[in-house]
């Protein structure tokens, strides 16, 4: 009985203990929301943060009719591929060209973009690095012939900002984070949104680039701090899937997906 006691008195203590410090962090004014349970506050979701929200006040006495091309009602299917294994020794981008894996790696991700989208897939960007160029050239033999390419400079390897924790053996001059952070922001703000509203069905999307790029893609999409970047790690050839709704939710349906190739092909360089 004296044992039950003690841990009826500990756990209501510790209980004091929590809800003490949750109530201190409840007390904070800025732009923060708070959950029972929950020992640190979590930013509020912007759900204007492409904005493409259409105003409240010009619509709200519109009829259904006229807010067709004013409102976004399709959902955004974007599918981020990372390149193959490429010759990791070479120090200029023109030379990074996909090993024989890397090669092998993009026809086997090539079937499997066209066993899972098939004739849905409605455009297809690719970085203007070779060791993109060439994983996405294998991947469109396995597609249909139709579907428009372009090529983007803006996907294009970087370093996007300075993660944290910093890494220990890349260390990225200051210079190099202010030059490609715009770049490959610009690059989110392009690619990275809800359908435009004359856009009537669904899209899927395919954009094959590089690992730091997809990662800083899924980090603002998902409104989590883009330092964080860093912290998640892509396979070549994975395939990472966004899905951006009407009302500008974003669902991240999958990170860096590797199972269409077989364990022995799985490479991160």
């Amino acid at each position: 009985m004296m044992f039950l006691k003690t841990l009826a008195v500990s756990t209501s203590v510790i209980g004091t203990i929590v809800y003490t410090q949750y109530a201190a962090f409840s007390k904070d004014k800025d732009n923060r929301t708070h959950h029972p349970g929950r020992m640190h506050p979590t930013k509020l979701w912007d759900d204007n943060w492409d904005f493409m929200k259409p105003d409240k006040e010009a619509i709200k006495n519109l009829s259904d009719e006229e807010k067709v091309g004013m409102i976004s009602s399709a959902v955004r299917h974007i599918y981020l591929v990372r390149h193959g294994q490429y010759e990791i020794g070479e120090t200029e981008p023109q030379k990074r060209i996909l090993t024989e894996l890397g090669r092998n790696q993009a026809e086997i991700t090539g079937e499997r973009i066209q066993d899972l989208l098939g004739e849905k897939i409605t455009h297809c960007y690719i970085s203007t690095y070779p060791r993109a160029m060439e994983t996405g050239h294998i991947i469109l033999k396995h597609l249909d012939k139709e579907i428009p390419v372009d090529y983007s400079e803006l996907v294009r390897e970087g370093a996007p900002i300075a993660p944290i924790p910093a890494p220990e053996h890349w260390k990225p001059e200051p210079w190099e984070f202010h030059r490609d952070g715009a770049r490959i922001e610009a690059a989110f703000r392009s690619f990275i949104h809800r359908a435009h509203p004359s856009q009537s069905e669904e899209s899927h999307d395919i954009v094959v680039c590089h690992g730091n790029v997809i990662r800083y893609f899924v980090c603002r999409a998902l409104q989590n701090d883009p330092e964080g970047w860093l912290r998640l790690s892509l396979a070549n050839c994975s395939i990472t899937h966004l899905v951006v709704k009407p009302n500008g939710n974003v669902t991240l349906r999958g990170l860096g997906e590797k199972g269409h190739l077989p364990s022995d092909m799985v490479t991160y360089n």
